[in-house]
């Protein structure tokens, strides 16, 4: 049975990492709906992948108090959702959280299952997609830069995504995983040449979209293995070299180049080195001011976005969003969810800070990522899009496949089991209803914001995410 099913696992696996290659490569390919819609079957396949998989590690994925704490918000997300004004918005949002959930724990099941192998096989999956995007950022830049043109625009090397924060989002879970062949002792001199210009060249495209929460989460991440022992060091000093490389080469392209070809450069980094908050003043705002009229509960799910404003349909901060839509309990609970977890890998890493082993270089990496992106979620809209939500399931996911446990693992409950997996099946179909409700008609409703609302597009569920409707 352990074997049939470490096949289908890594069958499931590989077609999960094939849809998520197509969500963002290519010229078009990238549009926020497909990756929602990319999203949500990998999803629905990681249901059906739970609903048939019967492995002896079902119970020890999550500990006993972190389900209970799992449940309560889970309960209250629902109870939210149904005094919301829009309940059916807000329940699709619970459904989409624990939809994610799903994912992450497939991701675990199956790392558990297949070990190593699977390491292997995401780091390559991880280094295939970089060094596509990285082929077609120079290919991209070096046409622009010789087609004649007297004005160069860097951002439109920033292709597969509708906006170039979400780009960032993605290369701040990819970039400490770059670093993990740097880091394994075997690694041969002309692979580690290979994946430092790998690593450099995703830095090079870091500093091009001048994200500055992608910055934020990766400084974080660096304060904190700063900590972590001589690897968390060697990890920092692989990194602090790829940016002096990377940031080398965004000078000879877009300074020395285009002086060069006597061109202009529009949306240089320099104009993005600022402190000011590019809006989120306002957005902030409006979530305490969301909190403080109904802190218990919040406004519900998504319901952010049935506030109209007219910049965007979440405040890019992630605590903020959640208390303001799901209450401060809610909020106080997945702190401490995640807080636990992450002091839990810590303290592992810390205690195996001299191992050399793959498994626990990898581990740092991974922690590395996961801390740089809930960084950037303080200031930007990680837990919102949908391609930045499939791989916090992945990485989370990951590092729970990875976890080594103090204590013996609890009996498998059969109740807590097909409950979780009645709420699962329920959740999806919920998501594929939405779907085929709204993807026929995207056009249709994208024409009525515009007539209602006017102005740019502001990405929540899909690309037009404003959920309110406007009074006649």
């Amino acid at each position: 049975m352990d074997a049939a099913w470490t096949g289908r696992t890594r069958t499931w696996l590989v077609l999960t990492l094939l849809i998520a290659a197509v969500m963002v490569l290519g010229h078009g390919l990238g549009g926020h709906t497909l990756q929602r819609l990319g999203q949500l079957v990998i999803a629905g396949s990681a249901v059906v992948l739970l609903l048939f998989c019967r492995t002896p590690y079902a119970s020890s994925l999550v500990e006993r108090p972190a389900l209970l704490a799992c449940g309560l918000v889970l309960l209250a997300g629902i109870v939210s959702s149904l005094s919301a004004h829009q309940p059916l918005w807000a329940l699709t949002e619970v459904a989409l959280i624990v939809a994610s959930c799903c994912c992450a724990e497939a991701f675990a099941r199956t790392r558990r299952l297949n070990g190593a192998s699977l390491d292997r096989l995401l780091i390559l999956f991880i280094v295939f997609i970089c060094a596509f995007k990285s082929f077609d950022f120079l290919t991209l830049a070096f046409h622009w830069l010789f087609s004649g043109i007297r004005m160069l625009d860097p951002d439109e090397f920033l292709s597969g995504f509708s906006n170039k924060r979400f780009y960032g989002q993605f290369q701040t879970f990819t970039l400490p995983l770059l670093a993990f062949p740097l880091l394994l002792p075997a690694t041969k001199g002309s692979t580690r040449i290979w994946s430092f210009s790998l690593l450099s060249l995703w830095w090079l495209i870091a500093v091009t979209g001048g994200t500055r929460g992608t910055w934020l989460g990766l400084g974080v991440a660096v304060g904190v293995l700063f900590f972590c022992g001589h690897i968390g060091r060697r990890w920092i000093a692989w990194q602090l070299s790829a940016v002096i490389v990377g940031g080398i080469l965004y000078w000879l392209l877009f300074s020395v180049l285009t002086g060069y070809l006597d061109m202009e450069v529009s949306n240089v980094v320099s104009d993005r080195l600022t402190t000011s908050l590019s809006g989120r003043g306002p957005l902030w705002q409006q979530a305490w001011d969301m909190i403080r009229e109904r802190p218990w509960l919040g406004f519900g799910p998504m319901h952010f976005a049935d506030i109209h404003n007219p910049i965007a349909a979440h405040p890019h901060q992630a605590i903020l969003q959640w208390a303001s839509e799901w209450g401060i309990p809610s909020t106080l609970l997945v702190m401490g969810l995640v807080g636990r977890g992450l002091w839990a890998t810590l303290r592992l890493i810390r205690e195996r800070s001299t191992s050399h082993e793959s498994t626990d270089l990898l581990r740092l990496c991974l922690f590395a990522s996961l801390i740089g992106a809930l960084t950037q979620s303080m200031v930007d809209g990680v837990i919102v899009m949908p391609y930045s939500q499939l791989w916090l399931s992945l990485v989370v996911g990951w590092l729970i496949g990875l976890h080594v446990w103090r204590r013996e693992p609890a009996k498998p409950n059969a109740f807590i089991h097909w409950s979780w997996m009645g709420i699962s099946s329920a959740a999806v179909l919920l998501l594929a209803y939405v779907a085929i409700r709204d993807v026929p008609h995207q056009d249709e409703r994208n024409n009525l914001y515009q007539q209602q609302y006017g102005g740019h597009y502001q990405p929540r569920f899909w690309i037009q995410g404003v959920i309110a409707i406007k009074p006649e």
